[in-house]
């Protein structure tokens, strides 16, 4: 009997636009975070622009911006550096249940509808 593996409840967003430089450096070190937490968490690369409607009235200003949420809480929403370390740092807490944040379940639930569609591949 085969069964079936949930999705992880963890999801990682990075909010970003397409004109962002400091978004397009930082898509590599995102892409290879993905890769460390595969199975843990669910990632997805996310275009505040083209998917502005579907964000609803999310203020987004400096880049990168991330969204960690577990199921429908919100773990984190904000601006990271662009180094490794610090989005490794958090996500790791998220995976211990040690980041809370004000709940917007509405937001999580707009950015988890989006991240279901298929993921962006990086500009070229």
């Amino acid at each position: 009997m085969s069964g079936c593996v949930a999705p992880p409840r963890l999801l990682v967003a990075c909010l970003c636009a397409g004109w962002c430089g400091s978004c397009r450096d930082y898509r590599a070190t995102f892409d290879a975070l993905a890769g460390q937490f595969a199975g843990r968490a669910a990632f997805a690369w996310i275009d505040v622009e083209d998917d502005a409607d579907a964000l609803g009235d999310l203020d987004i200003d400096n880049f990168p911006t991330l969204l960690i949420a577990e199921g429908e809480t919100l773990c984190f929403l904000g601006v990271v550096t662009p180094q490794l370390q610090t989005a490794e740092r958090l996500v790791r807490s998220a995976i211990a249940g040690d980041l809370v944040a004000p709940a917007d379940p509405a937001l999580v639930a707009r950015v988890r509808a989006i991240a279901a569609g298929p993921i962006a591949p990086p500009p070229a």
